[in-house]
């Protein structure tokens, strides 16, 4: 093992830790492969603006896997996931649920299919598509998203992809008065809750809403 995997094997750990996680050793081995293979791909592909591999283990895993005691169900679609955020770090540390992670841009998409390949996670399903274009035979129990849009657009975009028991999932910088504001009668924003991400400068916040 490199001194720089050693490293950051260490800061997953503490990380992990530090939000209060319990995962096993080969989901921490799985989450290590996705970063490893998240910083090789960039460098061909600018996946992400993100270079270092200490900040895309701070502001790319961790700050995905902050919202994972709210992701329940057995379907989620990560909308706009980009390289798979948060999808992919969630797909490895709930495996009893299926993920969809759709993005329009073919290259990110090659790349998560070369991820479910690699790291041997049949629970996620790479999608080329917009979303508004994405037709779903079941409908899903959570929509996620992490710097996708507003929560205007986002519920405009998304709503053919829940029912009313479903949750939309946003995942946002500082407190979205403004954003919430905007959100249309048609919906309830049902909490807004702030998420500690360790070592990440700046405020997170996961708005959770429902159809009324």
């Amino acid at each position: 093992m490199s001194f720089e995997r050693e490293e950051l094997a260490r800061e997953l750990e503490l990380g992990i830790d530090r939000l209060g996680f319990v995962i096993s050793e080969e989901q921490h081995q799985t989450l290590l492969l996705f970063l490893e293979m998240l910083v090789k791909w960039n460098k061909a592909y600018n996946l992400t603006s993100v270079r270092d591999p200490k900040q895309m283990l701070q502001k790319h895993i961790l700050d995905s896997l902050s919202v994972m005691p709210f992701v329940r169900g057995k379907r989620v679609i990560d909308v706009g996931t980009g390289p798979g955020l948060p999808g992919i770090p969630l797909a490895i540390v709930l495996p009893h649920i299926e993920f969809s992670l759709l993005d329009s841009l073919g290259k990110r998409v090659r790349f998560m299919k070369q991820v479910a390949h690699e790291c041997k996670l049949g629970n996620i399903h790479p999608i080329q598509s917009r979303v508004e274009a994405h037709q779903p035979e079941l409908l899903y129990d959570i929509v996620i998203s992490r710097a996708f849009a507003s929560l205007k657009d986002m519920l405009h975009w998304c709503q053919h992809l829940v029912d009313f028991e479903g949750r939309f999932l946003a995942l946002k910088g500082q407190y979205p008065q403004q954003e919430i504001d905007e959100v249309s009668d048609y919906y309830h924003i049902e909490a807004v809750t702030e998420i500690s991400v360790p070592d990440l400068i700046g405020e997170r916040h996961l708005v959770t809403i429902k159809k009324k």
